[in-house]
């Protein structure tokens, strides 16, 4: 896949994660919101929970998480950090680490609390 294809596929998969949050009940607050460190994907809330979603776009969901690594993790986490900082509670605000997982067929599969600190 191209460097041009990947980048709208990653698109169009952060595109059907955002809209599963907002079918479920969830209000997707940002998108692609970029940190002094990195970018975070999707953020959305659900109530005083605040979710920090990871999208990741393979064949298949299994191919797909196997592509979230170590220094994505860590990328995340500083992201998630600066972005509490302009929460009304900051550091003290109830946060989750989602991971969505989008197959070639665009079926979704969301991991909860998959990146549990």
């Amino acid at each position: 896949m191209s460097g041009s294809t990947s980048y709208h596929a990653g698109l169009a998969a952060e595109d059907i994660v955002a809209r599963h949050y907002d079918r479920s009940g969830h209000r997707v607050i940002a998108r692609r919101w970029r940190g002094k460190g990195g970018e975070i994907d999707v953020i959305a809330q659900m109530g005083d929970d605040t979710i920090f979603i990871e999208v990741k776009k393979s064949d298949t969901h299994a191919k797909a998480a196997a592509r979230v690594g170590d220094h994505q993790i860590r990328r995340l986490f500083d992201c998630a950090g600066e972005f509490m900082g302009t929460l009304p509670d900051g550091m003290l605000s109830s946060v989750r680490f989602d991971v969505a997982l989008v197959d070639s067929t665009g079926r979704v599969e969301i991991i909860e609390n998959a990146l549990a600190t």
